[in-house]
């Protein structure tokens, strides 16, 4: 039974702060956006890592927020605002050193462990600030950083990522550095400006957008019913058992990814849950290169690839969606870039997480990458906001403290879907929450 004092975990005591960078970028400085970029406008990233008392212990806060005036000159575009073409109307970042957001808050009635062991072990929502952009996009921050303290003397910092700046391994990415910059190893180089090639053999619309009202500037789309976002820990053992228990063990495991066997799982059930709606494609998200990106500009350079079953997914197989999902993938990027590029598209707005059942692959991305006093985080949670009806499944690595061989499902679905997975996931998998 979880104590009285578990049922409402208390965040107060929040104050505000500004970081900008060490040195003026320059008044007249623009960054051009993407059209992949600009595809991801309506969607926020969060990541909320957890360390122990003793990794914090003599740090002040501005021990914590001084290494930000170097990091910020490096990710200069961290520090600006969303401004739009006087002719055109497409977004850009000003790269005006409006600065990154701080935010500290206490949490008077739980530890670390305490968290992490109860239900409310998914607690982005309280432990990374909720960001939106606009409806005053000129004053609105692209990036919120909130350090929270816990009664034990432990800590969480939340990151909250507006999308439009980079994916999830480039969020990473800028923590890390900003980890390696308070230990005093401060890069030496500016950062590269990537550049994404995509294929465009492909023709027609991508499936894996989806057109939405206009929202102005304010960057965010409803949703059709109530979302609820869950975390499930798959252990080591447990992932061993799900591959074991495929039709075709010795395969899958020679071939398939723990990514792909994971979200085929998640397919089927979902399948099942939904019956006859499906869902029949989904999207796949995936990235091309996570070793450069430590050293490049923040980019939206994951890949974005559509699978369709032909085949009811409820009745087949999960070592056969595992193949799908491995090997007929169709690439969308190059589609995507065409799309926006046409006149007609000028104005619109599309979401991507939850267009359709959206697997996000962040098995290598090194979020346990974060370092305080040589101590590296004891767990570590992504989660996407902005996600449509139709759901996302990001499947992390688990916490290095068990060797990082287990896996974290962070899932965002319709609230009843939610609770039909769980007891699906529970007892066909004795994979509880």
């Amino acid at each position: 039974m979880v104590s009285a004092a578990l049922e409402s975990p208390v965040i107060s005591g929040h104050r505000l702060s500004s970081v900008v960078p060490a040195k003026v970028t320059g008044e007249n400085k623009d960054f051009e956006l993407t059209n992949m970029d600009l595809a991801m406008k309506l969607h926020y990233i969060k990541g909320v890592y957890f360390f122990p008392s003793e990794a914090i212990r003599g740090l002040s806060i501005h021990d914590l927020k001084e290494p930000m005036f170097c990091l910020l000159e490096l990710y200069f575009t961290a520090s600006g605002r969303i401004r739009r073409s006087s002719e055109t109307g497409r977004p850009f970042i000003k790269c005006n050193d409006g600065g990154v957001r701080i935010v500290e808050a206490q949490c008077e009635n739980l530890t670390i462990d305490e968290c992490l062991t109860t239900s409310f072990h998914s607690l982005d929502h309280l432990l990374a600030h909720d960001q939106v952009l606009g409806p005053d996009l000129g004053f609105s921050p692209l990036v919120f950083l909130q350090f929270t303290w816990f009664k034990c003397g432990g800590i969480s910092i939340g990151l909250s990522w507006a999308h439009i700046l980079g994916d999830a391994f480039s969020a990473s990415a800028f923590i890390n550095l900003w980890g390696q910059i308070m230990a005093g190893q401060v890069p030496s180089k500016s950062l590269k400006l990537r550049k994404s090639e995509f294929p465009t053999s492909f023709s027609g619309k991508p499936f894996s957008l989806k057109k939405v009202d206009p929202v102005g500037d304010h960057w965010l789309t409803a949703n059709n019913c109530n979302m609820q976002t869950q975390t499930f820990h798959v252990t080591a053992k447990q992932l061993h058992h799900i591959v074991s228990n495929t039709h075709d063990p010795s395969q899958t495991a020679n071939n398939f990814s723990h990514f792909h066997i994971l979200s085929a799982m998640i397919w089927q059930s979902l399948s099942k849950i939904r019956g006859d709606s499906g869902p029949r494609i989904v999207t796949i998200c995936s990235n091309t290169n996570p070793v450069d990106r430590e050293n490049q500009m923040p980019s939206n350079g994951m890949m974005l690839n559509t699978v369709e079953a032909d085949f009811s997914v409820s009745k087949g197989e999960i070592a056969e969606l595992a193949k799908l999902i491995a090997k007929k993938r169709v690439p969308e990027n190059g589609l995507i870039e065409k799309l926006f590029d046409g006149d007609d598209q000028q104005g619109s707005d599309y979401i991507v997480y939850g267009a359709n059942l959206t697997f996000v692959d962040l098995e290598e991305a090194d979020l346990y990458g974060l370092e305080i006093k040589g101590k590296k985080p004891i767990f570590v949670n992504y989660t996407i906001h902005g996600v449509g009806d139709e759901g996302s499944v990001l499947i992390q690595s688990g916490p290095e403290i068990e060797g990082g061989n287990g896996k974290i499902l962070t899932i965002t679905l319709p609230e009843d879907q939610i609770e039909k997975l769980k007891n699906i996931l529970e007892n066909d998998w004795n994979i509880a929450n």
